[in-house]
């Protein structure tokens, strides 16, 4: 199962600290800052839950993940309320980003 791309619209820009606690999961963030050397380049780490490891993710990046295992379970610790009206996507097959997740098309 993918969780696609999602963000948050400034001003309500979130920066997420992601953990796996149950399972496995491919995480994929999106780098959304006009003028940053890499804007509009993509990144993604394996989180196990076995590993304990947990993803920093700034605000002006998109961010998902596919699960890699039968059951997954994640956690996110984010730094502000969410707002509807400030919630955006990116398709998860967006052509331009061109990212291989690891699940059938």
């Amino acid at each position: 199962m993918v969780r696609g791309l999602h963000f948050q619209k400034p001003p309500f820009a979130e920066t997420k600290l992601v953990r796996v606690v149950l399972g496995a999961v491919l995480d994929v963030f999106v780098d959304l800052r006009r003028g940053s050397k890499s804007y509009g380049q993509w990144d993604a780490i394996e989180l196990l839950n076995q590993d304990q490891k947990a993803l920093y993710i700034p605000k002006g990046f998109a961010h998902g993940y596919c699960t890699l295992s039968e059951e997954s379970i994640v956690l996110c610790k984010i730094d502000s309320r969410y707002a509807a009206e400030a919630a955006a996507d990116i398709r998860w097959d967006d052509a331009d980003l061109a990212v291989p997740w690891p699940t059938p098309t």
